[in-house]
């Protein structure tokens, strides 16, 4: 490829992630200027590169446009009946056996903070989270330059190494309209999911005002200790001096002042104590610990109203953070553990997005102070109730979506949002799913079913083509060359990535214990790549059906009565739609079709040496029971319109907080200079917003394929 071509290929791709203005991004191919040199772009690279990680059920920082697409997803969750048995890992969530929380492993590109209890039992490492941290924060903060200019000058061609939909079985659609071009996620604030609650209703922040308790302390606690004085709080509290304790002194004593004092402290560093001493005359407020290092993680007991339920429940209004990242910012701000915190699924980053969020013996009022302290966050609709939230207790998610520059005409844009509207798409997972390198995760996955450990540890470490950063390329080569875990986890800065995790657990386990050396991984973690396997077969799948069958149910096809699957029989065909079919992931504990689809199953999982009447594995954690998965899924209130608009910059929508803040709503050019499609629909949970976009614009979602068509527009 041209140096010309890899610099104009970059400049596109990096459209996607915000890195050119919107006036650039707007302006038509032709209209461009020569590109200039990528390196003033290299510093946001590594953003980039980090997005490539996201979620589900929501779209990510991408463009549309015919031949420039790089599509994510945000949210999923996990069914009810198996988020009981799930514990919470701060990394990555799974979503039981039918989809994923986070639905692609944490790199190194990525890596959000990890409860204590997020190694697995037995088997945590001998280096403590206080050190995991300390290390992190001195040295995850990026690449070197030199790093990032190799990245920069050879990230399209990086990108031709990837999957493309075909390699995942995603080949169908539903509908047989035209597509067209279109702007995803030009600003962030052109995607936002409102979460749909357990009781059906779309969550919203309307609410900022706090609940009247008078157990509560008045608004002085915030203000009375001085940054200093909080700081050796904070440190003692961590246990990050020598010191047993902390003496601060009273300057106009009273007893009002000493009161807020000891209310200051004991509810700003949740652990401490405090008694009140004289000292040559002068009074002190002492904080000292009372209970060991537990006590930051459990709350104080004694010091909650009884009247009052445990937990906080609190809608957050977040912009362009991730679940997991704002849940780590709260928990920082508030001198607590994130695993306090509790919610019923993961929003994505670039986004705005609400949803509902609890957490432990938080007062309202502490909570809602972080809205004078931090930046694109909002926090409100404070109430106290005496049960957490569960994962995959939600309902869905509700997304405004606009598509800006669109190409499609009237009729094209309604032809295709009444399919949307009256057939839907299929469901099929998407492509984050499967990672972003040359090593999909489905082939680990693969690898830990055939009990192939070697193998194992070969597809997460070895060198490979694909979107990495330079240190993680070192680190692979590094094992490659000397196969010496100690020495390849020098080459990282950031130890908690997954392969990190593995090299840790190699140089304590030893290179012949590879099973106890994975098991470091944590636990979500290491399912995510079985789950990533049973998605690849069921995409291939749903592929051979629709292609079979068509969209109608046929006999021997299966629907749900309950949670029980049952075949439907000649004589009931009529009774059924393809919205009742379902196909199985493959497992011990689901029934496969009465039809040509069953031996499909059965010859895929023999070509990869997997028994399909066996699918318990002599690891409990790895023995798959199943699951089903509608085939086709039909979003619910479905609303669209064609708005004309001149200046790329201004919203199209408004957001909670502009409601909150009394904003007018946008007001629209009757012709402008570009054309917007405004979507709003609602999606189950465990389903993919990408999937239906892909069915609008008739686009493969994958980031190999989209660069490779940019790459010939230049032919």
């Amino acid at each position: 490829m041209s140096g010309r071509t890899r610099s104009w290929l970059f400049r596109v791709t990096l459209a996607a992630a915000d890195l050119l203005s919107p006036e650039q991004r707007a302006r038509p191919l032709s209209a461009r200027p020569a590109p200039r040199p990528c390196s003033p772009a290299q510093g946001s690279l590594k953003c980039f590169l980090g997005a490539l990680n996201m979620e589900m059920t929501e779209v990510t920082g991408v463009s549309l446009k015919r031949g420039s697409l790089a599509v994510e997803d945000n949210d999923s969750l996990v069914p009810a009946e198996e988020a009981k048995r799930l514990k919470v890992s701060k990394c990555c969530l799974i979503k039981g056996q039918d989809g994923l929380e986070n639905n692609s492993l944490p790199s190194c590109e990525n890596v959000p903070r990890l409860p204590d209890d997020s190694l697995s039992a037995g088997k945590s490492t001998e280096n403590s989270d206080a050190q995991l941290e300390e290390e992190e924060e001195e040295e995850e903060d990026g690449l070197s330059e030199e790093d990032e200019e190799e990245e920069a000058e050879s990230f399209a061609d990086m990108m031709k190494h990837g999957l493309t939909e075909l390699d995942v079985g995603i080949t169908k659609f539903v509908s047989s309209h035209q597509g067209f071009s279109g702007i995803l996620k030009e600003r962030y604030s052109d995607f936002v999911v409102h979460e749909i609650g357990k009781d059906g209703r779309i969550i919203h922040l309307d609410d900022l005002s706090i609940p009247v308790d008078e157990e509560d302390p008045s608004e002085d606690v915030f203000t009375v200790l001085t940054a200093e004085e909080k700081q050796h709080l904070e440190e003692l509290q961590l246990f990050k001096n020598k010191e047993t304790s902390v003496a601060i002194e009273v300057v106009e004593d009273t007893k009002e002042k000493r009161t807020i004092i000891h209310q200051a402290i004991k509810s700003l560093f949740p652990g401490l104590e405090t008694k009140t001493e004289d000292r040559e005359g002068k009074k002190y407020i002492v904080a000292y610990h009372a209970a060991g290092k537990k006590a930051l993680a459990n709350p104080r007991k004694h010091c909650w109203p009884k009247s009052r339920g445990s937990y906080c429940h609190f809608v957050l209004y977040k912009e362009n953070k991730d679940t997991m990242d704002a849940i780590n910012v709260l928990s920082k701000y508030l001198r607590v553990k994130p695993n306090i915190f509790s919610y019923m699924g993961t929003k994505d980053k670039r986004a705005i997005t609400v949803q509902e969020i609890a957490v432990l013996k938080i007062t309202a009022q502490r909570l809602a102070h972080l809205n004078k302290c931090l930046m694109n966050f909002k926090l409100g609709n404070f109430s106290y109730q005496k049960s957490p939230l569960k994962l995959g207790e939600l309902q869905g998610n509700h997304f405004t979506v606009v598509l800006r520059n669109i190409t499609g005409t009237d009729d094209q844009v309604q032809q295709a949002m009444n399919s949307l509207k009256e057939t839907g798409f299929i469901n099929y997972y998407g492509m984050q799913r499967f990672g972003t390198t040359a090593v999909p995760t489905y082939q680990v996955g693969r690898a830990i079913l055939q009990n192939s450990w070697a193998e194992v540890m070969d597809l997460i470490l070895k060198p490979r083509s694909g979107a990495e950063k330079g240190y993680l390329v070192k680190c692979r080569e590094e094992w490659a060359k000397t196969k010496n875990p100690a020495a390849a986890l020098r080459k990282l800065p950031v130890k908690r990535c997954v392969e990190g995790q593995l090299l840790r657990g190699l140089s304590k386990y030893g290179m012949k214990n590879i099973v106890s050396a994975f098991g470091i991984i944590p636990r979500n973690n290491r399912l995510m790549y079985i789950h990533s396997y049973q998605s690849y077969v069921w995409n291939n799948m749903v592929s051979k059906r629709i292609e079979e069958y068509g969209l109608k149910p046929v006999p021997g096809d299966l629907v749900l009565k309950g949670a029980t699957a049952i075949y439907i029989e000649e004589e009931d065909v009529n009774n059924y739609s393809i919205h009742d079919v379902v196909m199985p992931l493959p497992g011990f504990d689901v029934i496969y079709p009465k039809h040509k689809i069953s031996e499909a199953y059965r010859k895929m999982l023999t070509a990869d040496s997997l028994d399909i009447d066996n699918m318990r594995h002599r690891i409990r954690d790895y023995s798959l029971s199943g699951a089903y998965r509608k085939i086709i899924i039909r979003p619910q209130n479905v609303s669209w319109e064609v708005v004309a608009y001149d200046d790329p910059k201004i919203p199209l929508l408004n957001t909670d907080v502009d409601n909150l803040e009394g904003k007018p709503p946008p007001v629209f050019a009757f012709e402008g200079k570009y054309r917007a499609l405004k979507m709003d629909f609602s999606l189950p949970p465990s389903t993919y917003a990408t999937m239906a976009i892909r069915e609008v614009l008739k686009m493969d979602t994958s980031i190999k394929n989209q660069t490779q068509l940019n790459t010939t527009w230049l032919r």
